[in-house]
């Protein structure tokens, strides 16, 4: 199945100050995630914000959070987005088929939201390159048990130019630059 920008929600799940520091690669996620989400504001592509126990995990970081200003945020005690009652209101209402899923961590709250999703009729896409856990073996397995399950496994530089889908979109230049 293409992946389509009309058709497609960004989902940024649990970017957090006490969470992503501790998980493998960290600095290189968030540099991705907000390259990602830079790109898909180029591409018009609406996007929806989770936070898991903001009393506990503290809120998105600054540098995440401010590419986000004015984007909805929910806060969440699940570990799956779409168990928040009002996260899973806004996937289906936003009428998009296609939901792009970044964050931490893939073996918790990126699978558990995945699963969901397809149990919705929502097909979720997972960026690899921004998603990360605290332990390696839990990221790779999780990835696997996606792939396994129908998730769409992409990466970062994949899914810009998936959803450009040519050097005459006018948004080339920008996503080019942002992948250098």
């Amino acid at each position: 199945m293409r992946i389509e920008k009309e058709n497609t929600l960004l989902m940024v799940v649990d970017v957090q100050e006490r969470l992503i520091p501790h998980v493998a690669n960290s600095v290189a996620l968030v540099e991705n995630i907000a390259k990602l989400i830079e790109g898909f504001k180029h591409l018009g592509v609406p996007t929806v914000l989770n936070e898991q126990y903001r009393k506990g995990l503290g809120e998105t970081l600054p540098s995440i959070k401010t590419l986000l200003e004015g984007v909805k945020c929910y806060e969440k005690a699940t570990f799956s987005c779409c168990q928040n009652t009002p996260t899973l209101t806004h996937v289906l209402e936003s009428g998009k088929k296609v939901v792009v899923v970044v964050g931490a961590e893939t073996h918790v709250c990126i699978l558990q939201t995945c699963l969901d999703l397809l149990a919705s009729g929502v097909l979720p896409v997972v960026v690899v390159d921004c998603v990360s856990s605290r332990k390696t073996l839990d990221h790779d397995i999780a990835l696997k048990r996606m792939a396994h399950s129908g998730v769409v496994l992409s990466t970062l530089e994949s899914i810009l130019f998936e959803l450009c889908k040519s050097s005459k979109e006018p948004t080339f230049k920008a996503i080019s630059a942002l992948i250098k």
